[in-house]
């Protein structure tokens, strides 16, 4: 049914929300302030036609914009799109009856995205790479991606080449290392020994420092180093990394200004040591999550780094086996750096304990706030968040939360 449609604000996915005959509906790449037609399907809607612009909008500078579902905000003049942005974090937090000192937003975008997964898809013999349509299963066919660092030059064409010999459908995970694009491909199941060398064919043609297989290296030309600190990493194939190299830099900044005065760190969820191996410089730090390959490349690097207090590292899955009190005893500081489910356990385990200063990274606002609750129900104090952001025109956000607890208040044992 086509509606005529007041948009009253953007919704946690970067969508329009507007009152429609039947009730809310959400409708892509429409902004707080237009007037639009939209075909409209239960909640959905799709944008047909803006009658009035919001005075808010300004032209995307992208020409896929509006059809590859990459970006989701790209139309928003600067201060709006930061008190969205902003907005988003505040009022997970709200939501969850805190109401904390929250900082502004810190542009972390820097040069642009140093990883990407691109989607290939093979429909009537035609290879498509790129990104997935907003709302649909279709691949928006892609030569160039302005959001992405100059160090992904090319990684668009490898992509291409790579679905030519491979078809669909694959999951292609690029990322802008050091010494050259680091390739991880997923979907397509063990290779041939014709398929290997074709891809070693594109790797000498493309200039590739790895292709992986389903995290399994094939190729490796040159080692695809990282550097994080002063530590040189050679990460997993598909392993975790920050999206861009100003946001590592700009959230390793304030976790490290935070634990300034820490002399023994538990860093949970460690990957292959982004806060880790900074944090080593000043204190002993003990490192844990459940990637033994990540942990690897952490230790390695550790090893290999000079002037690095001991740094230690523990296989465990902290969802199922969280740090408890007599196990935190040992450390003066803790942080934690969860995916996007967050860390309930654990933050249940932390409100237990005696720790004087947690500091905790997040990209789910939901989550974030969530453990947030839990720190603060059992007597930690909200000292700051501060919000990043680092996946520009997306929904997306990063959070660094500083909580101390009060030692005027008593620890509540928490259940459940």
């Amino acid at each position: 049914m086509r509606e005529k449609l007041h948009v009253i604000r953007l919704g946690q996915r970067g969508e329009g929300m507007a009152e429609g005959a039947r009730g809310p509906v959400f409708v892509p790449y429409a902004l707080p302030g237009d007037t639009i037609i939209a075909d409209v399907e239960g909640e959905r809607g799709r944008l047909v036609e803006i009658l009035e612009p919001s005075a808010d909008r300004i032209a995307a500078f992208c020409p896929h914009y509006g059809i590859c579902g990459g970006c989701a905000v790209q139309a928003l003049a600067p201060g709006a799109y930061a008190e969205w942005k902003l907005g988003l974090v505040a009022d997970a937090l709200r939501h969850a009856k805190l109401e904390p000192r929250v900082g502004a937003l810190v542009d972390a975008h820097g040069e642009g995205r140093r990883r990407a997964t691109f989607h290939a898809r093979t429909r009537a013999k035609e290879v498509r790479v790129g990104f997935m349509r907003a709302r649909a299963h279709e691949v928006v066919d892609l030569d160039s991606c302005p959001i992405l660092a100059p160090g992904m030059t090319g990684a668009l064409d490898a992509a291409h080449a790579l679905a030519e010999v491979l078809g669909g459908p694959l999951d292609i995970s690029i990322t802008a290392t050091r010494t050259g694009l680091d390739i991880d491909i997923k979907g397509h199941g063990p290779l041939t020994a014709e398929e290997t060398e074709r891809l070693l064919a594109i790797a000498k043609k493309q200039d590739l420092a790895r292709i992986s297989n389903d995290r399994l290296c094939v190729i490796e030309r040159r080692a695809p180093l990282l550097k994080m600190g002063e530590a040189d990493v050679l990460p997993p194939p598909g392993a975790f990394l920050q999206a861009t190299e100003a946001g590592e830099a700009a959230l390793a900044e304030k976790v490290c200004e935070a634990l300034a005065q820490a002399k023994h760190i538990a860093d949970l969820f460690a990957g292959i040591g982004t806060f880790t191996l900074r944090l080593a410089k000043t204190a002993r730090v003990h490192a844990i999550d459940n990637d033994v390959a990540a942990l690897a490349a952490l230790t390695k690097a550790a090893a290999n780094t000079i002037g690095l207090k001991p740094v230690t590292s523990e296989v465990r899955d902290l969802f199922r086996r969280p740090l408890v009190r007599e196990e935190l005893a040992r450390y003066d500081a803790v942080l934690f750096d969860p995916p996007r489910a967050g860390a309930q356990a654990q933050a249940q385990a932390l409100a237990a304990s005696d720790i004087p200063l947690i500091v905790a990274v997040s990209c789910n606002p939901q989550s974030f706030a969530r453990d947030a609750a839990l720190l603060a129900a059992a007597g930690y104090e909200i000292e700051s968040v501060t919000p990043f952001d680092q996946f520009r025109h997306s929904p997306h956000v990063e959070s660094v939360g500083i909580l101390r607890r009060n030692p005027k208040k008593l620890r509540r044992p928490l259940l459940g």
